[in-house]
């Protein structure tokens, strides 16, 4: 009886510490990017449609921008269409895209609603075409040359970067309380669907609505320093140093110029955290030394 006591006192100090927090928030806007480990393991991603859920009913505003790389090169490799990537990026011609297309939207963006809806939130799918949501163009990346001549311009095909953000069906669904769930397509001004990186669509969503918060969840646990040690918070301008001399390298700097560029756009705050751990985005939102690392003005 006592021990069983002492438990409920110490869950109700964890309610206690997170009010200020909850106050703090409601009413807020806060963009999520899932993906990762946490859209794979069945433990994780039920906890993900909790969090999100309770932060719907304590009035935060959550808006879900989700990756799906793996389960877009399970069902190319299906079909036998090879895949191949340039600085990182998947080279998407028609018919890729019509299979990314088909995938983020037809399949994973409606297993993330329907997991949200059976535990008890109102989830509702999207992709950047609905509503002209996320208008896009076709991004252009640059050979690197040894000499002086021009540079070379390559062709990803149907890959795009965020040219506007059209929130009004953002606005409408907030407005009746569902919560909207985002596969990363966009909409050229030809009409054509582009494939767009979850992080880049995720942030500028964040910097369109002046998000209180961005949260990037992934397979690591955030921004580490020189040593290999976690750097819980650090400005842009730190950021920025850091890439330059080579300590933040690899796949952690577009995520991290994706957060200095969301905060430079009004988003109060960007996180890199792990989303391998369960109930991540709760531990960010409602402790005092919250997880991984975030970016600040």
């Amino acid at each position: 009886m006592v021990n069983s006591m002492k438990t409920a006192v110490e869950k109700a100090k964890i309610l206690i510490e997170s009010l200020p927090y909850i106050k703090s928030f409601a009413n807020k806007t806060v963009v999520i990017k899932y993906g990762g480990h946490a859209m794979v393991d069945e433990a994780l991603k039920k906890s993900f449609a909790l969090d999100i859920i309770l932060l719907k009913y304590i009035g935060i505003n959550p808006v879900v921008v989700h990756g799906g790389g793996p389960q877009i090169n399970e069902f190319l490799k299906k079909m036998n269409i090879q895949s191949s990537y340039i600085q990182g990026m998947r080279v998407t011609d028609g018919e890729t895209m019509d299979v990314v297309e088909m995938v983020l939207v037809g399949k994973v963006n409606k297993e993330i609603v329907s997991l949200i809806n059976l535990h008890g939130g109102k989830a509702v799918g999207l992709s950047g075409r609905d509503g002209d949501l996320v208008k896009a163009k076709k991004m252009q990346i640059m050979k690197s040359q040894l000499t002086d001549a021009p540079p070379e311009i390559i062709d990803l095909g149907r890959v795009g970067e965020v040219t506007a953000v059209n929130p009004d069906i953002l606005e409408t669904l907030d407005a009746k309380d569902f919560i909207p769930v985002i596969a990363p397509v966009g909409v050229g001004a030809d009409g054509k669907s582009y494939n767009i990186n979850a992080d880049l669509v995720a942030g500028a969503i964040a910097a369109e609505l002046k998000a209180e918060k961005l949260l990037l969840l992934t397979d690591v646990e955030g921004i580490l320093d020189k040593d290999k040690t976690l750097i819980p918070t650090m400005t842009c301008a730190e950021a920025k140093r850091q890439i330059e001399a080579g300590i933040i390298v690899g796949g952690m700097i577009p995520k991290v110029r994706c957060c200095m560029d969301a905060v430079q756009a009004g988003v109060k705050k960007a996180h890199i955290i792990d989303g391998r751990l369960e109930h991540s985005i709760l531990l960010e939102i409602f402790t005092r030394q919250g997880i991984g690392s975030e970016v600040v003005a």
